[in-house]
């Protein structure tokens, strides 16, 4: 498995200890670093990864890298930094239930997962810092046979807050 640069991680680093210690810290210029090449290049590292079907436009990531994926993130930077970044409607399929039924999903293109990618790269260590220890849905690298677990062993109940 590939990992994120070093600078990223390193930046990730200080976002999260940042956070740590300043509990009522604001976080200013975040805004340029989702606009850097190795920020979006890790982020459609992680969507490729990810897989998924085309969005809207139709474009897959085979079709992306046929035409060559640093220009294609380069075009994205320039976006965003001159501000006329403007993500595309969802393509919507119906995915089949076990019931008969139907439920709606939505798509975005690639592009658009490369940037939530990379604005998820910056926040998440922000609200990681937040977190109990105990805390596991929608977390990284947790899972929910780990909080079952924990659950299980009675670890969470005496913190106060634990349901945070």
């Amino acid at each position: 498995m590939t990992k994120a640069s070093i600078r990223l991680q390193e930046l990730r680093g200080k976002i999260y200890r940042k956070a740590k210690t300043e509990k009522q810290g604001r976080f200013w210029g975040l805004y340029c670093h989702v606009c850097k090449k190795e920020v979006l290049r890790e982020a459609y590292r992680l969507a490729k990864a990810n897989d998924g079907a085309p969005g809207i436009d139709g474009k897959s990531f085979e079709d992306i890298e046929a035409e060559g994926v640093e220009g294609f993130l380069e075009g994205i930077g320039q976006e965003l930094l001159n501000r006329t970044y403007r993500p595309l409607p969802n393509r919507r399929v119906e995915i089949p239930k076990g019931n008969g039924k139907t439920r709606m999903l939505g798509i975005p293109t690639v592009k658009d997962r490369v940037v939530q990618g990379a604005l998820k790269l910056l926040l998440e260590p922000i609200f990681e810092a937040d977190f109990k220890d105990c805390s596991y849905g929608y977390r990284p690298k947790r899972h929910a046979h780990q909080a079952t677990d924990r659950v299980t062993k009675g670890y969470c109940m005496a913190l106060p807050g634990w349901w945070m």
